[in-house]
Parts: structure tokens; sequence; C-alpha cells
């Protein structure tokens, strides 16, 4: 680990909630870097840190079976990924502040996309504008498979 790229140690540590987190840290004592922190109330992310916040590519799983697997910014969904419900309906795309807002495409349980299809400009749950978006697509589903490889680093 190298001091340049603020990482200056690894290790696991325990919070007095019982949370625990087992990765790398900076200088200022936050986490940096690749890790894990395992919440009490079931919820784990792994991924990128940077300065004590989720940053870059990561994998967050609820304990309802909820995943988000995709870029994250400032401890928030941010870019492009991919967030998939317990039941198997999917969002495709892109986020801010950790809400869907952009291009995307939502993917229903039995595999289809709506009738009408349900692609476009998003705000939140809405599509304020049909239009096919395969580039937005595409880098989520990029996102996505880095994330799931920067877990296993």
């Amino acid at each position: 680990m190298s001091a340049a790229s603020g990482v200056v140690a690894r290790q696991q540590f325990t919070y007095p909630s019982g949370d625990i987190y087992d990765g790398e840290w900076n200088t200022d004592c936050r986490k940096h870097g690749f890790g894990k922190i395992n919440l009490t109330d079931g919820t784990v992310y792994s991924g990128k840190f940077e300065n004590g916040f989720c940053c870059g590519h990561g994998v967050l799983s609820f304990p309802n079976g909820d995943v988000y697997e995709g870029e994250f910014t400032g401890g928030k969904y941010g870019g492009y990924g991919v967030f998939t419900r317990s039941d198997g309906m999917k969002f495709e795309g892109q986020f801010k502040n950790g809400l869907v807002e952009g291009h995307g495409l939502i993917t229903f349980p039995d595999g289809s996309h709506g009738m009408p299809r349900q692609e476009g400009d998003f705000f939140g749950t809405e599509l304020l504008e049909r239009r096919k978006v395969p580039e937005a697509v595409l880098k989520a589903q990029q996102a996505q498979r880095f994330a799931r490889k920067c877990i296993n680093m």
C-alpha cells in the first residue's frame, strides 16, 4: 500500500454500534481505498471508499435482498449502475444523490420492459420522456461488472 495513494493501513475495526469495517485507511483514520462494511441491520457495502465515504465502484446489498451495483459519489448512488429489487425488477441507468435520475431502462421480473417500454429519461419513479437510451444502459451494465470485480480485489 502506498502513501501516495492515500492508503496507509489495512485493518478491521468494530464501531460502538456494532458495524464492522474491514479495509484500507488513510492518514486521517478514514476509510479510504478498498474495503467492506457490515452494518448491524444486515446491509453490506463492498467496494471503494474515499475519505470515509463510498466513492467509486461498489456493491451495496440490503437485508431484504435488494442490491445496487455500480458507481457511488459522496456515499450515495451516483453515476451509472444497476439497482435490482429482491423480486427481480431492475433499473439500469443513471443515479444522482442516491436516486434514479437520468437515462435508464426498467426490466420487470418477467423479463419484459413494460407496454409501452419503460425506457428514457427518469426522475425518481417518474418516466419524463420515453426514448431509447442504449448507451446509458450499456454504461450501467459496465459499471455493474466493474463493481463486481472491485469486490474481489
